[in-house]
């Protein structure tokens, strides 16, 4: 794997203050400059945050960059396969197709939680990674820990932990293995999209081995995060009160809005949930979809997902959001 040669890359370490090396435009400071392609001052930031060291994490175009490397970096098109719980989240399918790559499916049991036993059944020679999500979208439960660590023992490929709605949880994070030095197959994902309110910047995190990072640096794009992205988030991590806080009334919210939706004479069950969202089952998702979206409000219809039938799934919003969600569906059907 021979990465491309970053005009940057070559002079690193050395000083320099006039730059004729890589045929920018000499006006227009700061974008008219390629941004650092290692994202070094931002992956030291997000390290001390995180608590894991910078040359063990990845930074990509959202999580879904560091997905799909996974595929290009370890299984062989028409030849390897992946093994993933269902349902989850739909970008590992997609990327799967993408990269002409099988895709093995595992359903999760009754309780939306994962059978390790089922996965290492489903998972042969040509078997490169398991993906779970946890807690898992759209279930919003927190897989078992037991379950996740049985497949870090005995599964022989890399596992994929996808963290994207672990702040919601007070559960440690599997990240704690990677700065520990455990488990050197284990990537564990994460992203700036939801509880750090920065959906609109794409930038997704993965935590992982040096020697893993070191290929994922390898094989991305040169320049995969602009500089516009590096400075917001670096501009976020400087006010991590304001995250906390955030993360807090999410919490806060989750719960009331769940049990006033589980009193509702048309919803049959809510689910656990320990993420940004829930899963709930009524009696017709589609007709409550479709008199939610003529009232201006849009949630997620699920129905047609493997478990999910007659779900609709919500994400926790504002507590003025919130308050409108469940004024409207009171009166629905009035």
């Amino acid at each position: 794997m021979e990465p491309y040669s970053c005009a940057r890359d070559e002079f690193k370490g050395r000083p320099a203050h006039v730059f004729l090396d890589a045929n920018e435009c000499p006006f227009g400071a700061p974008l008219n400059r390629y941004p650092d392609p290692l994202q070094q001052e931002l992956k030291q930031r997000i390290g001390q945050v995180k608590q894991v060291p910078e040359q063990c994490i990845f930074l990509g175009n959202g999580s879904d960059e560091a997905i799909d490397l996974v595929y290009r970096i370890f299984c062989q098109p028409g030849v390897d396969n992946v093994v993933a719980i269902a349902p989850t989240y739909g970008m590992y399918e997609v990327c799967a197709r993408m990269n002409d790559v099988e895709y093995r499916s595992v359903p999760l049991t009754e309780c939306f939680d994962v059978d390790a036993s089922a996965i290492l059944a489903a998972a042969d020679e040509h078997t490169k990674a398991v993906f779970l999500c946890s807690p898992n979208n759209p279930s919003g439960n927190q897989l078992s820990h037991k379950g996740i660590m049985e497949l870090l023992e005995k599964f022989s490929g890399i596992v994929v932990v996808d963290e994207a709605y672990a702040d919601f949880t007070l559960e440690p994070s599997y990240r704690e293995l990677v700065a520990a030095g455990r488990y050197p197959r284990l990537i564990v994902l994460s992203t700036f999209s939801k509880a750090w309110g920065c959906a609109a910047i794409r930038l997704g995190m993965a935590f992982a081995a040096e020697e893993i990072i070191g290929l994922f640096n390898k094989v991305k794009y040169p320049y995969n995060v602009n500089l516009l992205t590096q400075q917001k988030a670096l501009e976020v991590l400087s006010d991590m009160g304001t995250l906390d806080r955030w993360r807090t009334d999410i919490i806060a919210e989750r719960q009331p809005l769940m049990e006033a939706v589980a009193a509702l004479p048309f919803c049959q069950k809510v689910y656990p949930s320990q993420a940004n969202f829930f899963l709930c089952k009524v009696d017709d998702a589609t007709a409550l979809y479709n008199y939610l979206i003529a009232q201006g409000i849009v949630v997620r219809n699920r129905t047609k997902v493997l478990m999910c039938e007659g779900c609709l799934r919500i994400t926790i919003g504002t507590r003025q959001e919130n308050t409108e969600l469940i004024k409207a569906l009171r009166n629905y059907g009035r």
